[in-house]
């Protein structure tokens, strides 16, 4: 029973470090990354054109106020 015991533990610490540095692990050394994809309204440059565009369509003439 007890080798029993030792060998499933084996088996699970090996498929452990198997998922965290075996193959398809994501390289640590530096490298292209892509750029995080952000939603629009996590977007500053999507708020800022959204807030420009309200501007224009209300009429009001650039205002500094935020």
């Amino acid at each position: 029973m007890m080798y029993l015991l030792a060998l499933i533990a084996i088996v699970t610490i090996a498929v452990l470090c198997w998922k965290a540095f075996g193959p398809g692990h994501p390289p640590s050394a530096p490298g292209p990354t892509r750029k995080r994809v952000l939603g629009p309204d996590d977007d500053p440059e999507f708020l800022w054109r959204i807030s420009r565009q309200q501007k224009h369509r209300d009429g009001d003439p650039g205002s500094a106020e935020h």
